[in-house]
């Protein structure tokens, strides 16, 4: 009987280890806003519904447009409509088929409803048209180069039609390969496979358990003792930890977004103090900083200073204000000339190790300049509810990067773009980035960026801090992670060795 008993004990553990191998437990910095791609707005809320939403296409790596529910895609001559051609087969959680109709359903959505996000991103969109059950032809107002890459991201996310009007922020209903169980808000975010999805044999693990843990070096001790598998944004200071543990891996790669500071200029009764009403003093905090500093102090040689929207690699990057440095003299007198002595200001961000770190340097540059600056440390989620609503004088602002620069601005600086939250507006802005999008010539696109990232600099209604890289750590017996330059993190064919 003993021996019987130990032997049903043994397999009760064989089964329990089992069970466990096949679960993931990533550890977030942030907690994610609602859960509706359309009306979303945080990175870490991007990193979630990479498992809960398909989208229409993807990137990969190499950062190439690779088919996900649209499996190909045609452009007319002029490239003005775009027709794509959809995967059989796919259902949304609740066993609705992913049609033509569904997908209409989700732009029209997103480009129409008064909360979406998105609508900036499908601007360019006059009409979306069903072909057939799998054939779906967008026309656009004008050309733009831009815009298959916004269906990479949440813009081409797509939810059952069903569950639009029962609160999908909470309760949303996707076709991703796996689906929402259960959510306590700033503790975890459950995901069980979705069996019906159609590349769950590419799917290993039967529950992803998403926690925020906003303190890094806690994120990494938490991976260390082993109660999560993966982690990202490894602090800078945690890279040496990290390289001399056997037992965890680094996967690391180069972003395509950065961090800023974003000034309210006309977003409710806080856009009435010194920076929102005068450039000068925005472009002497610009000054102020030291970006050379933060790489150095924050980022361990890893933050790479910026200056504006588009990053080194990306074609749009223009030296002549990528090699801007600190100027403290320069800083004062635009202070001087602006008619004050000292400038107070208050700088809202999110609450976690590395910005805390950040913006105390950015408190001790600035009080060199003149600047007063006090700290309202945030909780993420609530820091983007209070952007959105001008509840904030001078912002954290972070961007995680597309593709296409044209992802990287237009949304943020044009007059009604979705993520304009400091509701800046400067009408040749608009018609420069406007035009960049018509054009597919990479050499005129550049000059558009460049003659509208002229007026920015004078109106420095962002001011640019640095860019992001985007570093993994996960347990060495994690195989199959691939860093993609976005900083999702991607589940398929992604397996926790026994």
């Amino acid at each position: 009987m003993k021996s019987l008993r130990m032997l049903t004990i043994g397999a009760a553990l064989l089964a329990s280890s089992t069970v466990m191998a096949a679960d993931l437990r990533v550890a977030l910095q942030d907690d994610p806003d609602v859960l509706d791609p359309h009306l979303a707005r945080t990175f870490v809320g991007r990193i979630v519904f990479t498992s809960l939403c398909d989208k229409l296409v993807d990137i990969n790596d190499k950062l190439e447009v690779v088919p996900q529910i649209a499996t190909e895609w045609t452009w007319n001559d002029d490239n003005t409509v775009l027709t794509m051609k959809l995967r059989e087969g796919a259902v949304f959680h609740d066993g609705a088929v992913i049609d033509a109709e569904a997908v209409k359903a989700n732009l029209d959505r997103a480009r129409s409803n008064d909360e979406s996000l998105r609508k900036s991103e499908l601007a360019s969109i006059s009409d979306v048209k069903v072909v057939d059950a799998n054939t779906l032809e967008i026309t656009l107002k004008a050309a733009d180069a831009g815009f298959l890459a916004q269906l990479t991201d949440r813009a081409g996310m797509l939810m059952s039609p069903a569950s639009f009007d029962k609160n999908p922020g909470q309760n949303p209903v996707c076709s991703g390969p796996y689906k929402l169980v259960d959510r306590v808000q700033n503790d975890r975010i459950v995901l069980e496979k979705f069996a019906d999805h159609w590349n769950a044999d590419n799917y290993h693990f039967d529950k992803v358990t998403f926690t925020p843990i906003p303190d890094a070096t806690v994120r990494l001790a938490n991976l260390r003792s082993g109660d999560v598998d993966i982690i990202e944004r490894v602090a800078p200071s945690d890279l040496p930890t990290v390289e001399s543990d056997a037992n965890i891996k680094l996967s690391s790669v180069t972003g395509l977004g950065y961090q800023a500071i974003e000034v309210n200029m006309a977003n409710g009764a806080k856009a009435d103090h010194p920076l929102g009403k005068d450039a000068r003093l925005r472009q002497a905090l610009n000054l102020s900083i030291d970006r050379d500093v933060i790489n150095e102090v924050v980022g361990a040689g890893t933050y790479t200073p910026a200056l504006q929207a588009f990053p080194p690699a990306s074609f749009a990057f223009n030296e002549e204000f990528g090699n801007q440095k600190r100027d403290v003299e320069k800083a004062k007198a635009l202070i001087k000339e602006a008619g004050f002595d000292r400038v107070p200001v208050e700088i809202s961000y999110g609450n976690n190790t590395i910005m805390q770190q950040v913006f105390e340097l950015v408190q001790a540059m600035g009080a060199e300049a003149g600047f007063d600056i006090t700290l309202r440390p945030t909780e993420f989620a609530a820091l983007q509810s209070a952007l959105k609503a001008g509840d904030f004088y001078v912002g954290q602002s972070g961007w995680s990067g597309r593709v296409d620069p044209d992802g990287n601005i237009h949304q943020y600086v044009s007059c009604g773009g979705g993520l304009n939250d400091m509701k800046y507006c400067n009408e040749e802005v608009d018609r420069l980035l406007n035009a960049a999008r018509t054009t597919s010539d990479t050499a005129e696109r550049k000059k558009l960026y460049d003659e509208a990232q002229v007026i920015l600099q004078q109106d420095m209604p962002v001011i640019y801090l640095f860019y992001l890289p985007w570093p993994f750590a996960h347990k060495a017996s994690l195989e199959g992670f691939i860093p993609v330059p976005d900083g999702m993190i991607r589940l398929e064919n992604v397996k926790l060795a026994q």
